[in-house]
């Protein structure tokens, strides 16, 4: 237990109280165990004023002297894993070797972004005319963060802002801001002070960052909703924005595949992390043919999930991360048992903390609310299809467009329908395979700009044209 353990936020490379404080809940129990500190608008500001500062020293080091404290933040990081696993299971609730899975994730990430570079590139090279784009940093990125995977989506903006040699102000969700703070700790041996700041509120200072007049770009994750408000904050001085928003992925299930092979992936691609994952598959397409075989296998998967404490070896599905998600994904449920059957789960379980158990729903028409929304939990809608050309339909009728999955023997053909998907990304044949290489976009409401990858790296920056010509 981490009671009496102190918090701090972190404001130009001092530990800094907050005015105030607020309780954390371990979603596995419902109850507070911890105390974080809580920002005001004041030390809002300061962070702000002090990555400002902080900016022009930070830019003019070169971009390996930056890659070198990245590297450092990823070796201090590893060398606290279990520290930062077990407080990371506390707040937000995933089991503990997923918990550690994002830890070491999150400094694998760091790690591969130290390792990239820009470079200038030459557009024209003649002996009248050389162009040469240049990348340059923007200044002050404000960073917003979710509660469902609170580090290495942290970890996916730290990296590439600082290399490419912005300061930031890091603002991590209210119900998960310790595991920020306790890298807030690292960073504060690690970095000059002010290249990096972390303020936390109870969701009452987001809208004064985001039109802070000193902040250059808005790098949010979070629900759509939410970053429709983050991108008109950021129209009155059009600040650069980068939206990961949120997700109805598909899964289609081709009919030459074995289903229970298929069902088994469907499963671990919906339910990890208690399906609170903005590229979880939320909806799955199943031929009619093999639908009956398909349901069996996934409704048999989860009723052997074992639901407990993440801190218990074991354990399959933690809790949902907060009360009102709990709320939203049980009433879905319930309005899926009057417009669906109910073949696995439909129930919280009967003990204090946001269980509910993995839950399967079959027969529901394409309007069902679990069909049409983002459902953040563990429940999978499965539908059944005939025709390829409908499903397709069915699949891009989301306003929705994260990703998808397309699950065939024959991998042309898979890849054939992917390609006909409304999503950033398709997955064929596998799941969740994000890497700090590749760049990662969301269509349609689901985001807008991209992390990851070398056009992720240049989101952090200001293409910068010289176009030069001899004097005749």
């Amino acid at each position: 237990m981490v009671h009496d353990r102190q918090f701090s936020l972190l404001i130009d490379g001092n530990a800094a109280a907050g005015v105030s404080s607020f309780d954390v809940i371990n979603p596995a129990t419902g109850k507070a165990f911890a105390s974080c500190p809580k920002a005001d608008l004041d030390q809002l500001n300061a962070a702000v004023a002090a990555a400002k500062r902080a900016f022009r020293p930070w830019a003019a080091l070169s971009m390996d002297d930056r890659a070198g404290k990245i590297e450092a933040i990823a070796a201090a990081m590893e060398a606290r894993v279990s520290e930062f696993a077990h407080l990371l299971t506390m707040e937000q609730g995933k089991p503990i070797d997923q918990a550690t899975g994002e830890v070491m994730g999150s400094a694998y990430f760091l790690r591969s972004f130290a390792q990239m570079r820009l470079t200038p590139r030459v557009l024209r090279d003649t002996p009248e005319n050389r162009v040469v784009e240049h990348r340059r940093p923007l200044g002050v990125v404000a960073a917003i963060t979710p509660w469902n995977f609170p580090l290495i989506l942290l970890a996916n903006k730290l990296g590439p802002a600082l290399l490419t040699g912005n300061t930031i102000v890091i603002k991590p969700a209210p119900t998960t801001p310790l595991t920020t703070l306790l890298l807030g700790e690292i960073l504060r041996e690690i970095l000059p002070a002010g290249v990096a700041n972390i303020i936390c509120d109870e969701g009452d200072l987001g809208a004064h960052l985001t039109a802070h007049p000193d902040i250059a770009k808005i790098a949010f994750t979070g629900s759509t909703a939410t970053g429709k408000k983050v991108m008109a904050s950021a129209a009155a001085m059009v600040k650069r924005v980068t939206l990961e928003l949120g997700g109805n992925d598909c899964a289609v299930v081709l009919d030459d595949v074995d289903p229970r092979w298929a069902a088994r992936k469907i499963y671990e691609g919906a339910m990890t992390n208690a399906g609170q994952i903005c590229v979880a598959i939320k909806r799955a397409y199943v031929p009619s043919s093999l639908y009956d075989e398909f349901c069996e296998e996934i409704a048999k998967l989860a009723q052997e999930a074992i639901v407990d404490d993440g801190t218990k070896q074991g354990t399959t599905v933690g809790p949902v991360q907060n009360k009102l998600q709990f709320d939203k994904v049980l009433e879905l449920i319930e309005d899926s048992k009057i417009r669906g059957k109910i073949i696995a789960g439909g129930e919280a379980v009967a003990r204090d903390g946001f269980f509910i158990r993995p839950t399967i729903v079959r027969d529901l028409p394409e309007d069902a609310r679990l069909v049409q929304e983002e459902q953040f939990g563990p429940v999978l809608p499965v539908l059944s299809y005939d025709d390829i050309d409908d499903v397709i339909a069915r699949a891009n009728s989301s306003e929705f467009g994260l990703a998808g999955t397309v699950w065939g023997r024959d991998t042309v053909r898979a890849t054939q329908v992917a390609e006909q998907i409304d999503s950033g990304t398709v997955w064929v044949n596998h799941h969740f395979a994000i890497e700090p290489s590749i760049p990662f976009r969301g269509a349609k409401q689901s985001g807008l700009g991209g992390e990851l990858g070398q056009a992720g790296l240049e989101e952090y920056t200001q293409a910068h044209i010289i176009n030069a010509v001899e004097v005749a």
